[in-house]
């Protein structure tokens, strides 16, 4: 099969500030500036400005190691697209080290690479970060149901084209292109074709209930009960149900043995959708294939739709992870639910459980 790089549309800048209308904040006083160290690189430098101490998930966001969606890049009022990861994480039974603790009073510096993660050609670019942090307290593990927000200021960057793309061929590549890679082997093998099965047949059901079923469900998780919303979503989940149906022939590159290296605590799977490329970690095979009840919790099913919608060349364009679990999730307005990974999830398993 050829490789078809495709990339989804950025849409965290729109998207973040709209999401802080719809959940519970908490204004701690983080201030985030950003200044221009060299060509499509800026430092970034986070304060706790308030008098508390902050105990930060640092999943998804500027203390992330990996190339996540640190900073929005605009083309004059066009957002481009990102090109990075995206993972799917635990909620629950979090480990010490995906936490960040700023002191009150303190700063955390770190460089990012615009050019690591967007496609960027020689001109003009704005830059700014905006979004919030999720957050434990001191002493517990347990993220709270508040949120930290924060929003920088905003570069006016030169880029070099030429240089920019140098930085991003230093990029790890992977040239090998089949579906499902024959590096997954026993048991790891098992499950994955196992949450396949389990997937055609969530995502067939969530087809058609999408299409001619409940209104009162299907508005739940995506705030509308317009035909031609109803008929996208459908066309999705019938896309999906397509790519789970075959491990010998689709759209995407399908690994268990963690070929980037994203797998870190906590992490269940990833996708990064410039590359069409999904990987489970070895937590997801902790999870069972198909899990029933309405708690929604993690199960191979769920997580291998979840990963499958961020992919474009399943169906364009994938989406992004605004939102994780029921509650934040169903937050969302329309238009983001639509663009948030874990509503199609959530509304597959509610719809094969019959939760209402």
């Amino acid at each position: 099969m050829l490789y078809k790089a495709s990339i989804i549309l950025a849409l965290a800048a729109a998207i973040n500030a709209t999401v802080l209308d719809h959940i519970s904040k908490r204004n701690a006083g983080l201030e985030v500036t950003l200044t221009e160290i060299g060509n499509a690189e800026v430092k970034a430098v986070i304060k706790n400005v308030g008098d508390k101490a902050l105990k930060l998930f640092t999943y998804g966001t500027i203390f992330d190691d990996a190339p996540v969606e640190k900073i929005n890049v605009f083309s004059g009022e066009e957002a481009l697209p990102f090109e990075g990861v995206l993972r799917t994480v635990e909620y629950t039974n979090l480990a010490e080290e995906v936490f960040y603790t700023l002191e009150a009073g303190a700063t955390y510096e770190t460089e990012i690479s615009a050019a690591a993660t967007f496609n960027l050609e020689t001109g003009k670019y704005s830059v700014s970060a905006e979004g919030a942090f999720a957050y434990a307290e001191i002493g517990s593990n347990e993220l709270s149901k508040d949120a930290v927000t924060y929003k920088s200021n905003t570069l006016e960057l030169q880029v070099d084209g030429e240089a920019a793309k140098k930085v991003r061929k230093s990029l790890p590549a992977l040239m090998e292109r089949t579906v499902l890679q024959s590096s997954c082997t026993g048991t790891r093998r098992t499950s994955t074709l196992n949450a396949y099965t389990a997937c055609v047949t969530r995502a067939r059901l969530a087809a058609t209930a999408a299409r001619t079923g409940s209104a009162t469900l299907f508005n739940t998780f995506f705030k509308t009960t317009a035909t031609a919303t109803r008929n996208a979503v459908s066309a999705r989940f019938s896309a999906i149900a397509t790519e789970c149906g075959s491990s010998t022939s689709g759209r995407t590159t399908y690994y268990c043995t963690d070929p980037y290296g994203y797998c870190s605590s906590n992490t269940v799977a990833y996708a990064i959708p410039s590359l069409n490329l999904v990987n489970n970690c070895p937590i997801f095979f902790n999870y069972a294939t198909s899990t029933s009840g309405c708690s929604y919790g993690i199960d191979g099913a769920g997580t291998t739709i979840h990963e499958f919608t961020h992919t474009p060349a399943v169906y364009s364009p994938g989406t992004q992870d605004y939102a994780y679990g029921y509650a934040a999730s169903t937050r969302l307005t329309s238009a983001q639910s639509l663009a948030n990974a874990d509503n199609f999830a959530l509304y597959a398993k509610a719809v094969q459980n019959g939760c209402s």
